[in-house]
Order: structure tokens, then sequence, then C-alpha cells
């Protein structure tokens, strides 16, 4: 929620803003952990009934994960499936950018529906983003930007909550990352598999997508045109979403994530608590109402650390000028291909 304004710390592996070849640390301090010291304690001995939770929420792990690690307080699962762990990856994530960024590459998001509100396509990715900083729900179209205020303004006062879809696009990848000689391989599956690693994501989509299988085959693939003057090739649609193969083709990569609603609902649904096995309605945890806009942040993360893993298996080295070398002159292979 926006009352927690926690920074990322780096304790090893920097030294005057660059790194040093060794890991590097980063640490999340958590203000609030005073008021949980004593019933979060780590300390051997037996455990608190403060704050006790029994009572899963449908939709959430609750249930399967007491179930799975026989737990018999719930909140040894709510705390750890909790999307709070994402803001590491994040950090993570932004560290990832910074060498990205020195290959000229970018990693963007946006919204691009709140519930049933569905702004329209766009054009520029980078416009996009740039007009979706701007949004506190991180769409770019301001219209639809306020048609989402409204709709999650209106779930808050029923006690529900609203899911939706964002988008990321990584901006100017080479041609060549990820491969389709192992199914492990492929970045297509890498990068679907990281954006389903965020908490309340149900579905993923690259370029087309879901739309591709409802189309002919004549308007799915891109066609190839040679470049003209250019060496190289140029392609005029990107309905594969930057990704043939599992391989990068050029263009860029375009990943749609669909997130759920929220599981914490303000008016809770129907559940059974595990202790006594009575009817009762689901525990309420402080929670937001819609976080499609800051998932669409940790897609940016997730995503920009599977790019980075990916430039570092292709172009490798020891240090930065080493893997700018080695890029230079894999880029001064393809343009002469």
């Amino acid at each position: 929620m926006r009352i927690e304004k926690d920074q990322v710390e780096f304790y090893c592996g920097v030294r005057n803003g660059k790194a040093l070849g060794n890991p590097v640390g980063l640490l999340i301090g958590n203000r609030d952990w005073e008021n949980w010291k004593h019933v979060m304690a780590v300390e051997p001995g037996p455990p608190s009934q403060e704050r006790v939770v029994t009572r899963p929420r449908p939709g959430h792990a609750d249930l399967v994960g007491a179930i799975k690690y026989g737990h018999r307080d719930i909140r040894n699962v709510l705390e750890k499936a909790s999307a709070r762990e994402t803001a590491i990856r994040v950090a993570v994530g932004a560290v990832a950018k910074a060498l990205l960024s020195q290959f000229d590459m970018r990693v963007v998001s946006y919204t691009t529906r709140i519930g049933s509100v569905a702004a329209p396509p766009v054009d520029d990715h980078e416009a996009a983003c740039d007009r979706a900083e701007r949004s506190s729900v991180r769409c770019p179209d301001p219209e639809f930007s306020e048609k989402m205020i409204e709709h999650i303004r209106s779930a808050k006062r029923n006690g529900d909550s609203l899911g939706g879809i964002f988008e990321v696009v990584v901006i100017n990848p080479p041609i060549g990352l990820g491969s389709y000689v192992q199914w492990d391989r492929r970045l297509s599956a890498r990068l679907a598999m990281a954006a389903m690693s965020i908490q309340a994501m149900k579905g993923v989509e690259i370029g087309m997508g879901f739309e591709s299988a409802r189309r002919l085959g004549s308007e799915v693939h891109d066609n190839i045109y040679p470049s003209g003057s250019k060496p190289g090739f140029l392609r005029k649609t990107n309905h594969a979403g930057g990704l043939e193969g599992g391989i990068t083709n050029g263009q860029p990569i375009v990943v749609r994530v669909a997130m759920k609603p929220i599981a914490t609902l303000y008016q809770p649904k129907p559940s059974v608590d595990i202790q006594t096995k009575e009817p009762f309605e689901a525990t309420v945890e402080r929670s937001d109402i819609c976080t499609v806009p800051a998932a669409g942040v940790v897609g940016e993360a997730v995503i920009a650390y599977e790019m980075a893993n990916a430039m570092l298996e292709k172009f490798g080295g020891d240090t930065l000028e080493e893997m700018k070398r080695n890029f230079d002159a894999y880029q001064e292979y393809v343009e002469n291909f």
C-alpha cells in the first residue's frame, strides 16, 4: 500500500556506484516489524496466540498452504504467499535494467485494463509508458484512466476488488536471445514463467497471443521484407511479439499479463474455520482494492531479470567492456548476414 515507504539498501558488491563483480546484496527493511516481532518471533518457544488466523480466504493460498505444510495458524502461509516479497524483486529488476540500458534496451509497462474498463491499443510503447507514469493507475490514456479510477472507487464502496491486464514491452532487444534447441532455453517460456511467478497472475500472452488462435495464418504471421538500403531484414507488423521459436527477432517483445482480483475482500466471502470446521466469513487482512498498476512495475522487473540473464548467456564476459565488445561484434555479424 502507499503507506509503505521502505527504501532498498545496497550492502555489498558495489563501490562508488559501480558493481565490483561479486554478488550485489540488496536489503529492504520492514519498518512494521516492530508491531509484529512478538507475534512472528523466530526464537524457539510456544507460538503466540495473538492474531491467529484460522479462516482461509477463497482465492488465496491460505487453505492449500496450510494443508500442504501442516500449519494450524494460516498466518504462516499468508505472510509468505503475500506479494510483499515482490518488493525485493523490483529492486533486483532495477539492477537488471541498469545492465540492459548499457545496450540501449528499455523495459516498460502500462495498464491496459482494470475490470471491465479496457483502454484502446497503443502504437508507440515508449510514449505510452511515459504517459502512463503520469497516471495513478498507470494507464496511457487520460480518459480511460479516469474511468478506471471510478471503477476502483465503485468496487471499494461495494467492499469488492478488481483485477486487470498490464503490458510489459522490451524495447530494442537484439536478434538471437534464447534458443529453440531445448524447451527450457526458449526465451518465450522463460518470460511466461517469470510473469506467472507473480502472485495473482492467471494468464500471459506474447504478441497477438490468444487472438492468433482465432485468426487465419495469413493474418497472424509477420511478413519478411528486404530492408532496402541497409543490410538486414524488415517486418512491418509485430504479431509475434518479438519472439519466434523462442528466439528474439529484433522487434519489441510484448508480454501481456492478466491479474485476478485480490483475494481479500472487505465484504468477505464464505469460508470454513480450519479448527472448528464451522462456516464463517473469511479473514480480512489489510489490502488494496486493485493492484494492477503496481503489478505492472513488478512485471517490468521480472521480465528485465530474464532479459539480463539472456544477454549474459549470449554475450558473457567478466566486465561490462568485454560484454560490449562481444555484443558489438555480434551486431556487426547480424548486419552483414
